[in-house]
């Protein structure tokens, strides 16, 4: 009992060595292998994370029930995405104020030329008064075919004309009248009729009776209806101021007084020296020339 006990433990302590000894060589090939599966998984690691990565991308994003799924080309994701444009949100423009635009007033009319009043050619006006006393005014406007009569700066009559036609324009300025005749013949028109003639120059300007066509058609002179003609005639005196003007615009001047000639011999020379022929007197100029009619 004894000894096969011995035996008995001695087999079981060599077993157990044994064991022991298959036992941690065993142990040194699990660490070993250990480490290579260690190593092994460290160096795949990075790739099974890129094909997780990428097997996150293509994984399709789930569809709602009824939406068909949206098929991606399979160069697509080698394709450059396109750039993203940021949207900048435009600054608020400010609205200017409204301006209302000034209102334009209209210019006037010009205003046409010829005369104000209404007379047609052989027309006139003519207030009678019962005294003809006071400064007269006589102004004929050529532009307008017109002639205006006032005493005491007030308007007494007024009346269309003729005067003179191209070539034989009416002249203007200041004038006086130097002659009158109630009956005056023309000594160079075939004694043509100048009723009611009152002469303002010597060289055959004057104002009378005649036909008035409605625009100039004298040789010069200032032709009137013939009542008209009569009236003005009757309330002028000799040396009456007449002036004559193109427009209403053009103002005249007044001619200025001719000075004394030094060759004149008055009548106290003659006393002073006997011996001296006594001078001799200018015509009148009423005998020197002969007026010149124009009509």
């Amino acid at each position: 009992m004894h000894d096969g006990s011995a035996y008995s433990d001695a087999a079981l302590c060599g077993t157990i060595s044994v064991s022991w000894g298959n036992f941690m060589g065993f142990g040194a090939g699990v660490r070993k292998l250990q480490c290579i599966i260690a190593l092994l998984l460290m160096s795949a690691l990075p790739g099974m994370a890129g094909a997780q990565v990428s097997g996150q991308a293509q994984q399709p994003a789930p569809t709602q029930q009824g939406q068909q799924p949206e098929v991606v080309p399979a160069d697509a994701a080698l394709s450059t995405p396109p750039a993203q444009t940021q949207s900048v949100a435009a600054p608020p423009s400010a609205t200017p104020p409204t301006v209302q635009p000034p209102i334009a007033t209209p210019a006037p009319k010009p205003r046409k030329k010829g005369p104000v009043d209404a007379l047609k050619p052989g027309e006139f006006i003519w207030v009678k008064q019962d005294v003809y006393e006071g400064p007269m005014k006589i102004v004929i406007v050529l532009d307008t075919q017109r002639i205006y009569v006032f005493q005491n700066d007030q308007l007494i009559g007024f009346s269309t004309i003729s005067s003179g036609k191209k070539g034989k324009e009416t002249p203007t300025g200041i004038f006086n009248i130097l002659q009158k005749n109630v009956d005056h013949k023309s000594n160079l028109y075939s004694n043509a009729p100048m009723p009611f003639m009152q002469r303002l120059t010597w060289d055959g300007i004057a104002v009378h009776g005649g036909d008035l066509p409605g625009y100039p058609a004298s040789h010069g002179c200032i032709r009137l209806p013939i009542v008209f003609a009569k009236a003005l005639f009757g309330v002028t005196q000799m040396g009456q101021e007449v002036v004559v003007l193109q427009d209403t615009s053009t103002p005249v001047k007044r001619p200025k007084p001719e000075p004394a000639t030094d060759t004149e011999v008055g009548s106290a020379d003659a006393v002073a020296d006997p011996a001296l022929p006594p001078p001799e007197l200018a015509p009148k100029p009423a005998d020197a020339f002969s007026p010149e009619p124009s009509v």
